[in-house]
């Protein structure tokens, strides 16, 4: 299956898994996917993140749920889309108010949460917004 937007297929696979309870999702790697995951790894929003070698790379994420069964990850947004980038600067980066969440922000120094790039002086194009 080829995309115009990887992060927002990986993006949509993992809402699909959340959504049918899965334990567990695998899609193809690429270094930006690879990053995104491992920030949701770092900030406990999925278990853990691994990089698979068959089929040309692929990423396995354990999904995460309360003892309800309801998932950690409630919500996945792509901010930033291929046809229409976004971009902002330090004080401008979003904050999460709707709740416990996170912004995914690309930096000149990577990808990183919108928190650590405020605290580094950095603004970058909004990638995407995760909410618990």
């Amino acid at each position: 299956m080829t995309t115009t937007d990887p992060i927002a297929e990986m993006l949509t696979i993992i809402r699909n898994a959340v959504a049918r309870k899965r334990s567990e999702v695998v899609f193809p790697f690429s270094k930006t996917k690879f990053a995104i995951a491992k920030i949701l790894e770092k900030e406990n929003f999925v278990g853990k993140v691994e990089k698979k070698e068959e089929n040309y790379g692929q990423i396995k994420i354990s999904l995460k749920y309360d003892k309800e069964h309801k998932s950690v990850i409630q919500d996945l947004k792509r901010i930033s889309k291929s046809g229409r980038r976004i971009y902002r600067g330090t004080k401008e980066i979003p904050r999460v108010v709707e709740g416990p969440g996170l912004v995914v922000v690309s930096t000149s120094r990577g990808l990183m949460t919108g928190k650590d790039a405020r605290k580094r002086k950095l603004g970058g194009e909004i990638v995407c917004k995760i909410y618990s």
